[in-house]
């Protein structure tokens, strides 16, 4: 099995070669290049390998331009530190990927998986030039950019600049918008805490994720707390925990 690294830091790239010859010893590294320039002058001037390692941030851009300047005719296995949400549309397409630092069985794992699927990999899991454009928006864009919301029979979106806060009760979550409506979403605080950007969005308590920009006034409170309010109307307190006052102010100072 001949294999391509394409991966731009030193360290990380000696640790997938050593690590990718211990898992398969028969296994023949052709090369390790570390920019989109190099590997397009490569991939254009020599045969194409069995397998691509990839990582997707290199020092030069994002690998995907690669695709754009030439026709690679292997199967490739994504490395990135980029978080699992940003790389789903990979898993629905059947192309793998390894978030990093690599960890030696999940390696182990997706060379088996090339293995099983030997050379019918290719066709299986083409890599489309509309796949690519959505991941890389994902990756651009990895926050959620609005919510489907059901109303009686109907359905809507609200986008999330006019999302004042989130906020549950009794085991439900709902969203509150800066027109005052509420709407119950199929999402726990602890998941949005995931899907939103953390540059605009705070989880004050328990019970409240708040939109930095429909922030209206900061009031002190009683037990070293303080009370916000938002727009949207305060269908009740909104009140920042006492533990949570510290990291909320150095998020407010950016």
């Amino acid at each position: 099995m001949q294999i391509l690294v394409i991966e731009d830091e030193k360290l990380a790239a000696e640790r997938l070669v050593s690590l990718i010859t211990d898992i398969e010893p028969t296994a023949q590294v052709l090369k390790s290049i570390e920019s989109i320039k190099l590997a397009v002058k490569w991939l254009s001037s020599n045969p194409h390998p069995d397998l691509i390692f990839m990582d997707i941030q290199l020092a030069d851009g994002l690998s995907f331009e690669i695709f754009d300047k030439v026709n690679i005719d292997a199967p490739v296995i994504f490395t990135t530190a980029y978080n699992e949400y940003a790389l789903r549309a990979f898993k629905v397409n059947s192309i793998d990927y390894l978030l990093k630092p690599i960890d030696k069985e999940e390696l182990r794992t997706s060379i088996n998986k090339y293995l099983k699927l030997n050379r019918n990999v290719t066709q299986n899991v083409a890599l489309q030039p509309q796949l690519l454009k959505q991941v890389m928006n994902l990756i651009q864009n990895p926050y959620k950019s609005r919510f489907v919301v059901r109303i009686g029979e109907h359905i809507k979106t609200i986008a999330i600049e006019d999302v004042a806060y989130f906020y549950s009760s009794e085991k439900y979550s709902f969203l509150r918008s800066i027109t005052c409506r509420d709407y119950a979403i199929d999402f726990s605080l602890e998941q949005l805490e995931q899907e939103l950007d953390p540059h605009k969005f705070f989880r004050v308590s328990r019970k409240f994720v708040v939109a930095l920009t429909h922030i209206k006034d900061i009031i002190a409170y009683s037990g070293n707390r303080l009370k916000l309010l938002m727009m949207g109307g305060d269908h009740e307190e909104v009140l920042v925990s006492r533990e949570k006052v510290t990291d909320f102010k150095k998020w407010l100072d950016g």
